[in-house]
This record gives structure tokens, sequence and C-alpha cells, in this order.
């Protein structure tokens, strides 16, 4: 049995400066058995943690689209950003890989969640509902998630979507063990979501790891 977080950032994400040393004792610190490493618009951090971390890393990505994000896991290679979200969804699938949608319904997250109407047109070619995201203030919003995946019998997973250690571990699924995506998926659904919320100051690290991403550029 494993705990598994299934959104967890690292440095190669823009808003995010926790390094792969960091990232690794956190998760050994909560006892977390795989992490599902998803940066924005790139695998490189994902890619790099699966080749020295003593626990197994799902590399997965989000990638933005003019309607907001979609998560692909299981995948071998960055897939640029931004794409439209039909070609999102046949290069996740091109790779062997799985369709997620992280934090639906949050409303507070601006573009990066995935518009309603959109979401109902693809939902034949989802995989997994992230249902419990420890991020999401927007009251609500992970229930109407949870529901969602249950009405369309879709496996739901949970992540603290961290972009600072101490955060990695706020959610996770505890679920079987697993070695491909179709494993993953049948350990999934009959996994348990375990999960609280992010104290909501943990937000101001990512506007800084923002800024100073920007004054790097700059100099």
């Amino acid at each position: 049995m494993w705990r598994a977080d299934l959104h967890v950032h690292t440095r190669y994400s823009f808003d995010c400066r926790t390094s792969l040393d960091e990232t690794i004792t956190a998760a050994l610190g909560c006892d977390l058995g795989c992490l599902a490493i998803a940066d924005h618009a790139t695998t490189e951090g994902a890619l790099a943690l699966q080749k020295i971390a003593p626990f197994a890393v799902i590399v997965a990505e989000e990638v933005l689209t003019p309607f907001g994000e979609i998560m692909g896991m299981f995948l071998k290679e960055t897939i640029p950003s931004p794409l439209s979200i039909e070609d999102t969804v046949a290069r996740i699938k091109g790779q062997g890989g799985l369709v997620c949608i992280p934090h639906p319904f949050d409303r507070l997250r601006g573009g990066s969640a995935l518009n309603d109407s959109r979401l109902l047109e693809i939902i034949d070619q989802i995989d997994i509902i992230e249902v419990f995201n420890a991020r999401t203030l927007m009251p609500g919003a992970n229930v109407r998630s949870r529901r969602l995946a249950l009405k369309h019998s879709k496996p739901g997973s949970a992540g603290s979507d961290a972009h600072t250690p101490a955060e990695i571990g706020n959610a996770y699924v505890e679920m079987d063990e697993f070695r491909t995506p179709a494993e993953f998926l049948k350990s999934l659904a009959t996994g348990k979501v375990v999960g609280r919320q992010t104290n909501p100051l943990a937000r101001i690290s990512s506007t800084i790891a923002k800024v100073g991403r920007r004054e790097t550029k700059r100099r």
C-alpha cells in the first residue's frame, strides 16, 4: 500500500523554488511511497527526480490550454504550452499517458482551472479527475469535483499541489502499488483520498517565486 501525493511541483515550475533534494526529504518525512511531479509546461524535473528518488515517481505535467490546464500523467517527454485542448489530449494519449483534470471548479485560480463547458465536451477522453486539491480555496470546489467524478465514473485523484516542501503530503491517495498506467487506474479506483487544506498563506511563496524568476530574467 502506498501513500501517493498525485500533484507536486518543483523548482522546474516557474512559480516554485523547491529543489529535488528538498522534495525527496519532504516526501520521506511524510512516508509517501509515490509522487506525481506535475510541473508547469515541463517534465524535466519529474524525469530528473525519477532517476534519483527512493520511491515511485510519476512523470506528469500541467499543460496550459486557452481554457485552462490539463494534466498529463505517465509522460515520456514534455508537451509544449500553450496548446489547444484537443492537441493536448492527443499528445498525452500519444505518449501512452493518462488525462487528468486538476482543480476543476476552482475559479479563484483564474485561467488555470479548465472551463466547465469545455470539461464536459471532453469528459469521455478524461481518465482521472482530481477530487481533492489541498490548495483549493473556493468553498465546495473539491465537493463538486468529487460529484463530477462519481457521475461520470472517473477515478478520483488527490494532491497537495505543493509549491513548497512543507506542503508535500497535505493530500494523497492510499492505494495499492502499481507499475503501469492501467494498474494505476485500477488501484486509484479503490483508493482512499486523504487530505487537509493548505494554509492560504502558502500561496505567497508562489508569488515570490514568480517575481524572483522575472527579476532573474531581467538581469
